[in-house]
């Protein structure tokens, strides 16, 4: 997906740590677990143009698919973390990995009463699924080795989530998009077209079952590593809505809304993008093409983590985020003005400059937070239901003037992510 951060939930104590023997094979647990919600994610952008067709959907309609999808974030971070501080970190990693199966098989009765509501709602069983998984997924990897070191550790777990929203488009547009640039629906009328949209949504259905499969499989796996790491162990009393108390802090108030505002402008261009890309003012590929060419936008956001990793240990963080979003915000202005390749590959290129961004925002929001750290993950995890809200604003706008016009919906949310890296670009005073 996305590139998203998970709620840190309190550090278990140091004898719950688990034991050397144990620690890489952890650790590949949880390296799956980043390609498995971040593939997952990214998918929603080659979905979203396959049901667009098949429903005969607005740009807002179908971005309705990232609203029931994100939403979850808002509903299920908190009662995730919850969740883990009563059973631990891998019985709760394996029940989100089965809710994530459980939506999965759910889009095999969408499919068959043919309903774009009943795939929006298997779309939210498994983005609770997700929710839970990414809840326990950065504070384990922290967990899992020297506090020195975590960093590094999430960051290179982090590589792995951009991995697999790599290459989960490029996948998904073989078994999904292929038919689109084959029949056109709107030629079709009476049984030819009830027949061609129950075949179309089998093929949907029929990738889901597969994802359900393996996520069983893995499901399977990590329960039986339930014993190596025991419960967190919460505090008791705690109230989980106490990190409210943290919007009073201005620094930390921008930098949540900057999370909203961010994940809502990269959802939303990644859901656009291919049909973007399919316009004849652009690349004009078929929908199977311009599918694969979305691996683009979020192989350019892994490439860029590694290249900002080092950018960001010679200048300010602040600094560094203010030009990725203002050079985005150019990358929008040429995609919107130009023609053929050059809008094309501008738009692709958004991925490279959005890697720094959630992470960046991230750090500087939480600078001098202190022992209330923890608390003030969790409600940045929540600001992530912006990809629920700014993509269906784009929509709206490119269905009453076109899809050039609705990328300027994110380009505000890059100027405001802009002007919060020179707000922040000094250190937090303690």
């Amino acid at each position: 997906m996305t590139d998203t951060t998970a709620r840190a939930v309190a550090t278990p104590p140091e004898q719950n740590a688990p034991g050397i023997a144990n620690v890489k094979r952890l650790s590949l647990f949880v390296f799956a677990l980043f390609f498995i919600f971040g593939g997952i994610t990214s998918l929603n952008d080659i979905l979203i143009p396959k049901l667009k067709s098949l429903f005969s959907l607005s740009y807002a309609e179908a971005m309705l698919v990232q609203s029931s999808f994100f939403v979850a974030y808002a509903i299920a971070s908190i009662p995730a973390g919850l969740l883990i501080t009563r059973v631990g970190y891998m019985r709760a990693a394996a029940l989100g990995l089965v809710t994530m199966a459980v939506g999965c098989v759910l889009f095999i009765p969408a499919a068959l009463v043919g309903l774009f509501g009943a795939f929006l709602i298997a779309l939210f069983v498994l983005a609770i699924g997700v929710t839970v998984v990414q809840v326990v997924s950065n504070p384990l990897i922290s967990l899992l080795g020297p506090t020195a070191t975590s960093h590094s550790r999430v960051t290179f777990a982090q590589a792995f989530n951009s991995l697999g929203t790599t290459v989960a488009p490029y996948l998904g547009a073989m078994l999904i998009l292929g038919s689109l640039s084959q029949v056109d629906p709107s030629t079709l009328a009476g049984s030819q077209l009830a027949s061609y949209l129950a075949q179309e949504a089998k093929v949907i259905s029929s990738t889901y079952t597969g994802l359900a499969i393996a996520l069983v499989v893995v499901a399977m796996l990590v329960w039986q590593q339930r014993k190596h790491l025991p419960a967190s162990g919460a505090a008791e009393g705690a109230n989980p809505l106490s990190a409210l108390s943290l919007l009073k802090q201005p620094r930390f108030a921008f930098g949540a809304a900057c999370i909203f505002c961010y994940v809502g402008a990269e959802v939303a261009i990644g859901s656009l993008m291919t049909n973007f890309l399919m316009q004849p003012t652009t690349f004009g590929f078929d929908a199977e093409l311009a599918g694969k060419h979305v691996a683009y936008y979020w192989g350019g956001a892994m490439i860029g983590r590694f290249i900002g990793a080092g950018l960001l240990r010679a200048f300010a963080p602040g600094k560094v985020l203010a030009c990725a979003a203002l050079i985005a915000i150019a990358l929008i202005a040429s995609a919107a003005n130009s023609h053929g390749a050059q809008a094309g590959w501008s738009i692709l290129a958004i991925g490279l400059f959005n890697s720094v961004m959630f992470p960046t925002i991230f750090a500087l929001a939480s600078e001098g937070l202190g022992k209330r750290a923890a608390e003030g993950s969790g409600l940045i995890c929540v600001a992530i239901v912006g990809g629920a809200i700014v993509p269906p604003l784009t929509g709206l706008v490119a269905d009453y003037s076109s899809l050039a016009l609705s990328l300027a919906v994110p380009a505000v949310c890059y100027a405001i992510i802009a002007s919060y890296g020179w707000y922040a670009r000094r250190p937090a005073v303690a």
